[in-house]
């Protein structure tokens, strides 16, 4: 009987280690379960964040350009107001002179409103042609050795706007 006593005894401890290894996993399980869903909650919290961010990152950037639009267009109102002023003088037959010097007047105020928003233009006489810089019209008979291959005339100007080209030179080149 000793022997049957031992064996109900184990029985018992091992459906009660049974049992404590079942709340043990039970309760691990659970605190998985708990971390998983504050996890998730993190990241789909992360997720919509970052997606306002881009929204946001996106209309700052179209308001910057709007901005930077505004700003040149308020500064190009006066050269505006010269061209119009200029048209006047034109119909009147008498004053070609002064027409001629209001003309380079704006062209001065043109040039230099462009000039502060970082526009320049390439110099690209007597150069050697660069395909970089420069886009080929046509090509005529140089009028000595020395301008084969370089730019003779310049059909367009090319410009830089912060050094970077957003214009190529229209040229003529010399063979």
């Amino acid at each position: 009987m000793s022997k049957k006593k031992k064996e109900t005894e184990n029985q018992e401890q091992n459906g009660q280690h049974d049992s404590s290894e079942e709340n043990v996993t039970e309760t691990s399980t659970r605190n998985l379960d708990d971390e998983l869903a504050e996890i998730k909650d993190k990241y789909l919290r992360l997720f919509a964040e970052f997606d306002n961010y881009k929204k946001r990152t996106a209309r700052e950037r179209l308001e910057l350009i709007r901005t930077a639009s505004e700003d040149l267009m308020a500064r190009l109102l006066p050269v505006l107001d010269d061209f119009e002023r200029a048209k006047k003088n034109a119909e009147d037959e008498s004053s070609a002179e002064t027409f001629s010097e209001g003309v380079t007047l704006v062209y001065q105020k043109l040039h230099n409103v462009l000039e502060s928003k970082g526009l320049k233009a390439m110099d690209s006489e007597a150069r050697d042609f660069d395909p970089e810089l420069h886009e080929a019209i046509t090509k005529i008979p140089a009028p000595d050795d020395s301008l084969k291959g370089k730019i003779i005339d310049t059909i367009e100007k090319g410009y830089y706007l912060n050094d970077k080209i957003i214009r190529h030179a229209k040229v003529i080149i010399g063979e």
